[in-house]
């Protein structure tokens, strides 16, 4: 662990492996905090473009702190006028570095503010599920739709839980683990659907009458899940992309264009982090979360020390003990 100007950080320095080093702590600039981290969680698109992927020889060790961008600490140091020091924060790492560092230069337009209530898990889950907020925004209301959603992990629940929440009158959880199906169930989901074990095209059919789902939403990041979402869509309907496909630059991911051009759909990509506003959202999130209308923390499920890195990005990648998500802690 660092000690006097020196901090800890991680970074992926060959395929599937994880290296732990000591490097020199950021200063704090004009309009900047520093931010002692506490907790870092793991995200899917981690595992699909960083962690998973085997690059060429020259690509290791990579960047310094990734593949992570969800975290929580603590300001030790404040020169923002909007924060102070001892307040808990959600930070969004710079270009320079990801966010598995010890502490963190953060810009106070990226940084959003705690209560001091809860713990730093269920607060930190207000990161991804706030991106998902977003993007659900991006389709219009939601009140007395059917929304199908491909994939149910922790973006996937996300959209199941708030779309739920703000008035579908369907949301078709689809998803192969049972054990997420089961969270989805919990989390507001009329109909829970496991592609594994019964066949997609009748479920949906029967479900929405033969019409498909008003809403259809990928987000899973796999080419079945996108043209599934784009299979079943009414017809004239919407389609919400969440999940980036491929993992290597320059993938490319083939598309049924004969379902997709018979529904005519209105295709909604949506990246809350490029939006131009990377905070609002979760800070809307972080709201929620606190007048008790939907609490993400519930989709932590697991914590390990930062000294088992490899650990809990194996457990993520190879969907191991029933993991929706997986935290790391100091």
């Amino acid at each position: 662990m660092g000690v006097n100007n020196s901090m800890f950080a991680a970074r992926v320095s060959s395929p599937k492996q994880f290296e732990i080093i000591d490097i020199d702590m950021p200063v704090a600039q004009d309009g900047q905090c520093l931010i002692k981290l506490e907790r870092w969680s793991v995200c899917g698109s981690d595992i699909r473009h960083g962690y998973g992927p085997v690059y060429a020889e020259e690509e290791y060790p990579m960047r310094l702190g990734a593949p992570c961008h969800e975290t929580v600490g603590t300001i030790i140091e404040s020169k923002s006028d909007k924060f102070n020091e001892g307040q808990r924060v959600i930070v969004l790492p710079g270009r320079e570095t990801g966010a598995l560092v010890e502490y963190m230069a953060g810009q106070e337009d990226r940084m959003v503010a705690l209560p001091d209530e809860g713990t730093s898990e269920e607060w930190l889950m207000c990161q991804p599920s706030g991106t998902v907020l977003y993007s659900v925004q991006q389709a219009g209301t939601v009140l007395g739709k059917s929304v199908m959603v491909m994939g149910q992990g922790s973006i996937g629940l996300s959209f199941t839980a708030i779309c739920a929440r703000a008035g579908a009158r369907q949301v078709i959880a689809v998803d192969p683990l049972d054990n997420r199906l089961a969270f989805a169930k919990r989390f507001g989901a009329t109909h829970t659907i496991n592609p594994a074990k019964e066949n997609l095209d009748e479920a949906v059919n029967e479900i929405t009458k033969g019409e498909g789902a008003e809403i259809s939403i990928e987000a899973a990041g796999f080419p079945d899940t996108l043209n599934n979402a784009l299979k079943h869509v009414a017809k004239w309907g919407k389609v919400i992309i969440f999940g980036i496909q491929g993992g290597l630059p320059g993938d490319m991911t083939p598309v049924n264009m004969g379902s997709f051009l018979a529904k005519m759909p209105t295709i909604i990509p949506t990246v809350g982090a490029v939006s131009g506003d990377a905070v609002s959202h979760i800070e809307n999130m972080v709201e929620l979360k606190q007048r008790g209308w939907w609490d993400p923390g519930e989709m932590a499920t697991h914590t390990k020390k930062f000294d088992d890195i490899k650990a809990a990005y194996d457990m993520y990648e190879n969907y191991e003990d029933d993991v929706v998500k997986v935290v790391l802690s100091t």
